[in-house]
């Protein structure tokens, strides 16, 4: 085991450094850089761009450089001062802007990934165990409206029926007065009295594709043999159901970890825009759209790393949770 996790940690090291440098990459593909869209904008409220500006700017920034000088700078920035660059267009360092946004959107997931396994897995398993039973069905129809329903639009609903019914607006994460303090008891409880509403919103597909998930795979193996022989043995039905397939089906929800929060985050961004949530979707939106590539390579390297630590959390789960799985040859 310490073996496999030595190779996955190198392993994991390259694959953050291969992520960082497609981002880059891709997000310099479109013609023209930064001050392209700055002109752009700056001609389209009828102001006149001064030459000299630009080219200052052009110098100030390295824009003028070949692609891998600047990914060059940029990446060694990174790994000797955590410097991840400047913003272009909001004139401030790149790890100032992004570590508020991406701590509340790691909080905003993590609750919406606790919501889904609280609310997935017993109900899953209660389908699996009743088929074709009033809560079965239920459950299906359920997961099928989960699925069909887009994001922003239970959003939209969900605040059209909140400002209706109770006189409430949905929108952001904190009280005025808690926007720019500093995490406390009392900051933290204005934050969960905030977020309900976009953890409902975001954990609603996901729970509805868990269900389906942990029903179809509990289904499968409540017809093996050993389920059988565990009955055979006189045991409790609720210990044979959850001590032997339930653990065995919980090996594809497991393996979702690695893309889960990415997931989460990159399908966040509408919901973000229309709930007014100061997370790192709408932030990583307009830094594409206006072609930051500095702040727009930190997030995306940022959700890399999400990705790739979410994988090698998923693999020593299942390694502990199936006895089945070995690593580095062992019998």
């Amino acid at each position: 085991m310490l073996r496999f996790l030595a190779g996955r940690l190198i392993s994991m090291v390259l694959t953050i450094w291969a992520i960082s440098f497609v981002a880059f990459a891709i997000i310099q593909l479109p013609p023209g850089d930064y001050l392209t869209a700055y002109m752009a904008t700056v001609s389209a409220a009828g102001e006149r761009v001064n030459p000299a500006e630009l080219e200052a700017m052009r110098r100030q920034y390295g824009l003028g450089d070949p692609f891998l000088v600047q990914y060059w700078k940029w990446i060694t920035g990174i790994f000797t001062n955590g410097d991840f660059g400047r913003s272009f267009e909001w004139k401030r360092p790149v790890t100032e802007l992004i570590w508020g946004r991406l701590g509340n959107s790691i909080l905003l997931e993590g609750l919406a990934v606790l919501v889904m396994w609280l609310v997935a897995l017993p109900i899953g398993v209660y389908a699996a165990v009743r088929k074709y039973s009033l809560g079965d069905y239920l459950a299906t129809v359920f997961g099928f409206l989960g699925l069909a329903v887009p994001n922003f639009l239970f959003a939209l609903v969900l605040m059209y029926l909140s400002y209706v019914w109770f006189g409430n607006t949905l929108g952001g994460l904190f009280s005025r007065e808690f926007e720019t303090a500093h995490w406390s008891l009392p900051r933290l409880w204005d934050f969960l009295t905030h977020a309900w509403a976009p953890v409902i919103v975001l954990a609603t597909a996901g729970t509805a594709q868990l269900i389906r998930i942990m029903r179809a795979n509990l289904l499968d193996e409540l017809k093996k043999p050993y389920v059988t022989t565990a009955r055979s043995k006189g045991l409790p039905e609720w210990k044979v159901i959850v001590k032997y397939p339930v653990r065995v089906a919980l090996n594809p929800l497991v393996s979702t970890i690695g893309w889960l929060l990415p997931t989460l985050v990159s399908s966040s961004v509408i919901v973000s825009v229309v709930m007014n949530l100061p997370t790192a979707g709408p932030l990583l939106l307009r830094s594409l759209t206006s072609q930051d590539m500095y702040l727009a390579g930190a997030i995306i390297m940022l959700l890399g790393v999400l990705t790739v630590v979410g994988t090698l959390v998923s693999d020593l789960i299942l390694a502990w949770l199936d006895p089945r799985i070995r690593y580095g040859g062992g019998q």
